[in-house]
């Protein structure tokens, strides 16, 4: 069992197989630490879809505007939106992509990240500098390695349910 040291700064995300549990990194990326925050206390990310998972790579969810597999799910629209919140500045910082990390989702434009974020499955390093990593799996990686594979997956998988540590 993972050591929460921040329950403020800390995220359960349950998955079909167990939870993963993320230490958000607010000293190096706080608006996106407390962007992913406020959208799980929203209930925002309960039930999104995994809609860009690359074997090797990074499992890519968050589109909150487009893949809610309960709402108005589209799987072909899905990767495409973020939230109702405006996006967020880039937050570039010396850490890399490595195995686990979180990084912030985007467009061509480095300020455009909003909700959505990828877990990388191995160190993309070719990442680094390029895109906000505002977080780490501490808990839970071989269920995140368990993600059906896909752009977008024929069954997609998703987030079951995204609380805050503090609140639970």
């Amino acid at each position: 069992m993972a050591e929460i040291r921040d329950p403020e700064n800390t995220i359960f995300i349950e998955l079909k197989d167990g939870r993963v549990v993320i230490e958000l990194l607010a000293d190096v990326a706080p608006k996106h630490a407390e962007r992913m925050k406020t959208l799980a206390r929203a209930g925002a990310y309960d039930n999104v879809v995994f809609h860009r998972v690359i074997d090797g790579f990074m499992a890519q969810t968050g589109d909150v505007a487009n893949g809610n597999a309960e709402k108005d799910f589209n799987l072909r629209r899905a990767g495409t939106g973020g939230s109702h919140l405006p996006d967020l500045p880039a937050e570039f910082s010396k850490l890399p992509h490595d195995r686990g990390t979180v990084g912030a989702a985007r467009s061509s434009n480095p300020d455009s990240a909003n909700s959505q974020f990828f877990i990388n499955f191995s160190d993309n390093n070719f990442l680094n500098g390029q895109y906000t990593v505002y977080g780490r799996v501490i808990e839970g990686m071989a269920h995140v390695d368990k993600i059906a594979r896909g752009e977008p997956p024929a069954s997609p998988d998703r987030i079951l349910s995204m609380k805050v540590a503090a609140d639970v």
